[in-house]
């Protein structure tokens, strides 16, 4: 059976997930060992949630259970985060709510940002890492394989594939109330990956010129290079930092890029480098905007108190975002439920499968019985074995299609039930490895 145990910015506080985001060892490996009745594990991390995906070996007596404490085992031993201070932060869904619920995450319907499509990319890669990993499993391939597809039919289908806005786009949205003309903003951009590009491109849109880069890794002259923008080097940062109007972090790192210390640092050296003739202090009265996209936080919360700067974090850009007009249409919801309705239907009649070959299996061992015992009595022409395997045919129709039918509305032990009640015939649950070869 498949398990999600989710922390997200519905259920968690951003000091939480950011702690989770900052494993010192990958996760899933850890809960894929945790107990032989583990099959696989996938586990989504992003800014706005923390979700493992894990795979049980259904048969086991409180197969649930176990899955929740491999997982928060593992949470706690790669971040440190004890399962006690996870209590009330976190949702555990199981069987057919798993499928529903990754392919909403997958199309952006469980965003902060309704339809940010930067979401989809994590879950391909969430995918491919597990891959690596050696942690995935048949079901756990499908699962993720058909979110993907779900979530383009959501993008290529309804409106809210069209519209969904980045959360880089919301940041800048919620800026453009305060500055009067994008032409004349001085903008400092920190980070080099993927958010950084599409936020060089929203800026862009919305009429910036004035785009210098800095990269806490050294990656910042290829990446101007690339965009056309200006590098900012190590030395220069502190004043780049003091002399822009708005500063936009979306970087990885693991500590500050960004605090009060370095806004004091820049106006220093802006102090020092002023011409003697000025006569008076360089004047920093005009107001700053820091955006922080980053998760784990680019930027220490002790910015908020330097004079004349405001500070725009992933917690207020949550509380800001228009939630009515962001909302998902009625179309996205309706197709992600018929793709996991889809899932499951596959999903029971590949339960149902052994059912199915052991009854064929034991009539056609009757049969094949009755046929040779034909044969020894002179069956001339072969018709009545003709007339025996056709009868066979017929008669199994039935009972395979029902099979198929109670599979798909979640009765498929009543035909297990069945067959060992009129039959005698004891099927065999399949193994870990019959899963993935299926899969495959």
């Amino acid at each position: 059976m498949l398990l999600c145990v989710s922390a997200s910015h519905k259920t968690a506080s951003f000091d939480l997930l950011e702690r989770l985001s900052v494993p010192t060892t990958p996760v899933a490996p850890l809960i894929a060992a945790h107990d032989e009745c583990v099959q696989g594990a996938v586990v989504v991390a992003t800014c706005n949630r923390f979700e493992a995906y894990v795979d049980m070996d259904e048969p086991v007596t409180a197969a649930v259970a176990v899955g929740v404490e491999a997982t928060l085992s593992a949470i706690e031993a790669a971040t440190g985060v004890p399962a006690s201070e996870l209590e009330g932060s976190y949702t555990v869904l199981g069987g057919g709510d798993v499928a529903e619920h990754l392919f909403s995450v997958a199309s952006g319907l469980e965003s902060v940002v309704v339809g940010e499509g930067e979401i989809a990319g994590q879950v391909r890669r969430a995918l491919t890492e597990s891959r690596q990993l050696g942690t995935t499993s048949g079901e756990l391939e499908r699962l993720f394989q058909r979110a993907s597809e779900a979530q383009r039919g959501v993008k290529n289908s309804t409106a809210i594939g069209r519209a969904g806005r980045s959360l880089v786009r919301l940041g800048l949205e919620l800026a453009d109330s305060r500055i009067a003309d994008w032409s004349t903003q001085r903008v400092l951009l920190v980070g080099t990956g993927a958010y950084a590009a599409a936020t060089v491109a929203a800026l862009r849109d919305q009429g910036a010129e004035d785009i210098s880069v800095y990269s806490p890794s050294g990656r910042a002259a290829k990446f101007a290079a690339k965009h056309g923008l200006r590098a900012v080097s190590a030395e220069t940062f502190p004043a780049a930092v003091a002399h822009a109007d708005l500063v936009i972090t979306c970087t990885t790192s693991e500590t500050h890029v960004v605090s009060a210390a370095t806004f004091a640092a820049g106006r220093t050296a802006a102090e020092a480098a002023a011409p003697a003739s000025v006569g008076c202090p360089v004047d920093h009265s005009g107001r700053r905007l820091v955006i922080d996209l980053g998760l784990p936080r680019n930027v220490d919360p002790d910015v908020a108190t330097v004079p004349g700067v405001d500070l725009l974090d992933l917690e207020t850009i949550r509380l800001h975002a228009p939630l009515e007009e962001l909302q998902a249409t009625d179309a996205a919801r309706d197709l992600v439920r018929d793709a996991a309705r889809r899932f499951a239907s596959v999903g029971e009649r590949k339960n149902i499968t052994p059912a199915v070959v052991a009854l064929r299996a034991h009539v056609f061992g009757v049969l094949d019985a009755e046929v040779e015992r034909v044969r020894a009595r002179g069956d001339e022409g072969g018709q009545t074995e003709q007339a025996l395997r056709h009868l066979v045919g017929v008669l199994l129709h039935t009972p395979t299609t029902r099979a198929h039918e109670l599979a798909e509305s979640g009765r498929g032990d009543e035909y297990v039930s069945a067959l060992s009640a009129l039959f005698g015939i004891e099927v065999a649950p399949e193994t870990p490895a019959s899963r993935i070869a299926d899969a495959g």
